[in-house]
């Protein structure tokens, strides 16, 4: 809207308007609008033509207001396959398909994408964010953001700031210098708000030196007076906790009806002791991001085109190719399909794979393509083989819709009741899956029920002495047959209600069954409520067989293959919001599986499926390596594609990969007496290793290609208006095949009269090429790269030297630039 109309732009009017309405409410109305109406909605005044504001959580789909199997959504890779393509075109796709999804789920403001850094690699969000450098975090997310809001849609960077781990996250005092803040984690959001203009800002639960970050001078600068943010600070969910915080730029707290302001801010405002023209303001904001999403009568709104049929899958399965990470390639890949006979798939993650981390950003999907039915796909003449090898789940895994039947309906599935205390029926679906989420669902009676009741038929496969239970926080009793079989009480691991809620303990009791022979199950929960939400998931827990038989069945299979293929990774237990993780090391038997493996084969491919980094230590001694992350719903097909040629894996590391855990300089996230200092100040990541002795496995920006490159010496001139530098760069692809190469470009100053990292990424560009092709990029590097903080941006005069390549070590060409 920046149309003139007689002399007045159309952002004044439409200012003017906006005022216009803010007139005609009363001081309740307004305050009513600062609080959710429930988990996911704000409150409508239909007398102003005013809607609900509908959000949801986001960063690798959009679930909406319920999280139900029967209303599947998008499942995209995680943030860090994202951020491994270091590619700001696939970033912004990626952004439309997620305003596309929300606007198919009735969806105004995805809460998303999360940007927070990566400190320390036991960070239990690191899979959902980003990068642990600042420059390409802040560019990907700039490029989500107008990906997003270019089809009509809110996006939410969050969570804003220094919320980099889990413990004690809601009570934490993070303390961090005045400019590691500025050059590192405010760095992370700044181009955003700058350059996208972010509608939406959701402010942290962790203090930011001694203040909340609710309740901070943060929220106005230098958010608002520096950047010109003109949106939401949305709290996260719970994060404001005193009527203090409406003194500040917090201008909505989440989720409603409840909270800390209310009646409340109304009689604070009629006291004098919070100002009406705050409240305004607040206000202003939350009409203003109403009118943008078309919450709001009367305001222009663009609305998302429909997706031609498939294309969202279509992305989710590029996304995922784009984001793989050749880590290690002795000719291994891609595979001749023509010349392979036998295949070896080896690994739990093989057949259950994990497509995104867990947590409140988890999604339902429709269907998930495993890489055990990708590679089936993918070498239909080959004769491929499963073996499990080592045990990655911990505790329940939900049964199979195919193995369930609604003992009601006689459909695949399970009936679920909500009763009183006396036994009376208060609600009931037909549900089509045994992992239930109720999380701000105002259908279920959470509040007012006594117990849940959930049956089914089940039908095992095989016969087998299985161990049957459920996941959750709370009183259980399962029958079998009507036969009592398991009766706990399962309380939560630690203080954290999120935590408890997304991946709560399980409880389980053996139960002999026979294949194709059907039993009743009926579980009794009786739960304890966190806030008005529970889970539970009715499941099997894999019995504990001989570990050396697993490893020894696998090795067998490898040795009879052509080429073995082993999936590792982690798992929902490991990786997930509400606790960070313990160790870098991979969870049950798999490293032995793969040193067994490898030396009865070796022609042994490893995908790692994992969303941060783990230990690999045989990673020198297979035949290729490749990291693909939590791929999404299209995993297993976006493997697969890799694996055979068909795609070139376009990932480069954003995040340095260790050999050994005790080598990662920055690794802490304990809190100290319920502080947590950012001692490294401006030391992390890739910056923190090159200051250090260590070596890791793989640098920041590592990634092999299908294909050979030529570079030739680049060329460096000075901005004509003296702000910074263009380097252009020229490269050949000298192999015989497409591929994609990533240009990386860092700077240092080793005469520096401030303490600098000895190196840091200044711009990075993204070439794509076919065989014998010449391309040529320019990239720009501002003045503002090589800034530093001192209560202002300072620029120290004199020579830096630019160095470019693929890697922060991988860096043939020097120049020197002078400022």
């Amino acid at each position: 809207m920046t149309s003139e109309q007689g002399g007045v732009s159309a952002v004044a009017l439409e200012d003017r308007r906006l005022r216009d309405l803010l007139g005609k409410l009363t001081l309740e109305e307004k305050a009513l609008l600062l609080t959710g109406r429930n988990f996911w909605t704000t409150w409508p005044i239909e007398r102003i033509g005013l809607r609900a504001i509908v959000v949801s959580d986001g960063p690798s789909g959009v679930r909406g207001e319920l999280w139900d199997e029967r209303s599947p959504s998008l499942n995209l890779p995680s943030a860090t396959a994202l951020s491994s393509s270091w590619d700001l075109t696939v970033a912004e796709r990626y952004g439309e398909a997620c305003a596309v999804e929300a606007r198919r789920k009735g969806v105004d403001v995805v809460l998303g994408p999360t940007i927070n850094l990566h400190r320390s690699p036991l960070g239990g969000r690191h899979f959902e964010s980003f990068s642990e450098d600042p420059l390409l975090t802040s560019e990907l997310a700039a490029a989500f953001v107008r990906g997003v809001q270019r089809n009509g849609v809110g996006a939410t960077p969050k969570h804003y700031v220094a919320n980099d781990s889990e413990t004690d996250r809601f009570t934490v005092d993070v303390v961090v210098s005045e400019r590691t803040l500025r050059e590192l984690y405010l760095l992370a959001f700044e181009k955003s708000i700058t350059e996208a203009r972010a509608w939406v800002v959701m402010s942290a639960y962790n203090s930011v030196n001694g203040a909340r970050a609710t309740e901070n001078v943060l929220l106005e600068t230098p958010l608002n007076s520096e950047w010109g943010f003109d949106g939401v600070v949305v709290s996260d969910w719970g994060a404001v906790r005193s009527l203090d915080s409406a003194r500040y730029a917090q201008d909505l707290t989440m989720p409603g009806p409840g909270g800390p302001w209310g009646q409340a801010l109304i009689d604070a405002v009629r006291a004098g002791e919070v100002s009406e023209e705050d409240v305004d303001r607040k206000v202003l904001r939350i009409l203003l991001l109403a009118a943008r999403v078309g919450a709001l009568d009367g305001f222009d709104h663009v609305p998302p085109p429909p997706p031609p049929t498939g294309a969202a899958e279509a992305f989710a399965r590029e996304a995922a190719v784009e984001g793989s990470v050749l880590l290690r390639n002795t000719d291994l890949l891609p595979i001749d399909v023509s010349k392979t006979h036998k295949i070896a798939v080896i690994g739990h993650n093989a057949q259950d794979a994990r497509t995104q981390g867990g947590g409140s950003a988890t999604v339902v999907p429709e269907y998930v393509v495993s890489p055990l039915e990708g590679i089936r796909d993918a070498f239909p003449d080959a004769d491929v083989t499963y073996s499990l090898g080592a045990i990655v789940q911990e505790g329940v895994a939900p049964l199979r819709l195919s193995s369930m039947r609604n003992p009601v309906t006689g459909a695949e599935g399970a009936r679920v009741r909500f009763l009183d205390w006396q036994g009376n029926e208060l609600y009931t679906e037909d549900r089509q899956a045994s992992s239930l989420f109720y999380f701000g669902d105002d259908t279920a009676p959470l509040s007012t029920a006594a117990r849940l009741e959930f049956t089914t038929l089940y039908t095992p496969e095989e016969t087998d002495t299985v161990l049957l239970g459920f996941a959750s926080v709370g009183r259980g009793r399962i029958y079998v047959n009507e036969v009592l079989i398991l009766e706990e009480t399962s309380l939560p691991i630690g203080d954290d209600l999120g935590a408890a809620l997304l991946s709560p303990p399980s409880a389980t009791a053996p139960v002999a069954l026979q294949g194709g022979v059907s039993v009743s199950i009926r579980v009794e929960f009786e739960p304890s409520r966190l806030s008005g939400s529970m889970s539970i998931t009715v499941g099997v827990q894999p019995v504990q067989t001989d570990p050396e038989e697993l490893i020894a069945e696998a090795a067998r299979a490898a040795a009879e293959a052509d080429i073995a293929v082993v999936v590792v990774g982690t798992n929902a237990a490991v990786e997930s919001e509400g606790y960070d993780r313990t160790s870098l090391a991979l969870p049950g038997n798999q490293d032995a599986l793969v040193d067994a493996v490898r030396r009865a084969n070796a022609n042994t491919v490893v995908i790692v499926n994992a969303g941060a980094p783990v230990e690999m230590p045989w990673r020198e001694d297979v035949g290729a390596v490749l990291l693909t992350y939590f791929g999404g719903q299209e995993y297993g097909n976006a493997v697969a594609d890799v694996l055979a040629g068909v795609a070139e894996p376009g990932g480069r590391l954003p995040t340095t990969w260790p050999a050994r855990q005790s080598d990662v300089p920055v690794i802490n996230v304990e809190p100290q007496d319920g502080v947590l200092r950012y001692e490294e100040d401006i030391h992390i990541g890739y910056r923190a290793w090159l200051k250090s002795d260590a070596v890791p496995a793989y640098p920041f920006g590592h990634g092999l290609s299908y294909t050979e490159w030529l570079t030739a010496s680049p060329q460096v001139q000075p901005d004509p208006a003296g702000d910074g530098w263009t380097v252009t760069v020229t490269t050949t692809n000298a192999g015989h095949r497409a591929g994609k190469n990533v240009i990386q470009i860092y700077a240092e100053k080793p005469d520096s009269v401030v303490e600098r990292p000895a190196r840091w990424l200044v711009g990075f560009a993204t070439l794509r090429a076919d065989p014998g092709e010449t391309r040529t990029t320019q990239v720009r590097v501002p003045a503002r790269a090589v800034a530093h903080w001192n209560s202002g941006w300072s620029y120290e005069s004199g020579d830096y030297t630019l160095r470019i390549g693929t890697s922060s070590t991988d860096l043939p060409f020097t120049t020197t630039v002078t400022l």
